[in-house]
């Protein structure tokens, strides 16, 4: 007689069993459909996002041939394209560009604003570092000391990959500001440190050193006019490797 009744217990559980899997049927399939969908746009949505970072490495690079040819200006617009298109980092170096060419043709507002833009755009400390250094340098001649110092200060860090080009700034901007002394002491450090000081940086911090000795300051301007030359956009085979952003799959995006 139990066996009877285990038997039929079994079979109860059994029919308990299968209809739970019918009812459940449906949303097991929805949760596997669910999960392929979410695989399928992640997967796709990387794909849109390769290709649009490569779109816009040949758009930027296309852009750079003509301003080499034809002139900077000429590839003003290339480089806005290029800049109001999705690719992240394509974007900061294009904004970069256009703050140089608007630098050459004597319109810092403008400049100032695009390597602020740069500076936001940026996918990586390295090129948002670099705009906003460039940014401090085109506001030299006009900004305010205090302005200048907290635009630097952050940039002038034992870990800022511009740090001795921040606090060459920020020297000339003591100068500028008439803190003589501040200014002299900061350009004894630059002119004998050996971290990462290039010897331009050095020669710069020795002219100022013996304008600064020889009380010349109706040379200061040009001085601090000298310490604008922070070197261009680099091409793009001189980036570093964390600034290219073809150097990591996020870096363009």
């Amino acid at each position: 007689m139990v066996d009877v009744f285990d038997e039929v217990e079994e079979q109860l559980r059994a029919e308990r069993y299968q209809s739970l899997a019918v009812k459940s049927l449906p949303w097991v399939a929805a949760a596997v459909a669910a999960a392929v969908i979410g695989v399928g746009g992640y997967w796709g949505w990387k794909s849109y996002q390769t290709s649009q970072a490569d779109k816009a490495s040949e758009a930027y690079q296309a852009a750079l041939e003509t301003a080499q040819k034809a002139g900077p200006d000429k590839a003003f617009g290339q480089f806005k394209a290029v800049a109001d298109g999705g690719a992240r980092g394509y974007k900061a170096l294009a904004l970069l560009q256009m703050g140089d060419i608007r630098i050459e043709e004597n319109k810092t507002k403008e400049a100032v604003a695009y390597f602020d833009e740069a500076a936001k755009a940026a996918p990586d400390p390295i090129l948002g570092d670099l705009a906003r250094l460039k940014s401090a340098f085109a506001l030299m001649d006009t900004a305010s000391y205090k302005d200048i110092e907290s635009r630097l200060t952050p940039l002038a860090g034992e870990k800022s990959p511009y740090r001795v080009y921040a606090k060459e700034a920020l020297a000339f901007a003591k100068l500028q500001a008439g803190d003589v002394a501040g200014a002299r002491g900061d350009f004894v450090v630059l002119a004998n440190s050996l971290d990462n000081t290039s010897e331009e940086v050095r020669q710069r911090a020795q002219a100022a050193m013996q304008l600064i000795d020889s009380g010349t300051a109706k040379d200061l301007a040009a001085a601090v006019k000298a310490a604008a030359s922070l070197p261009a956009m680099p091409p793009m085979g001189q980036l570093p490797p964390a600034a290219a952003p073809n150097a990591a799959p996020n870096a363009a995006q």
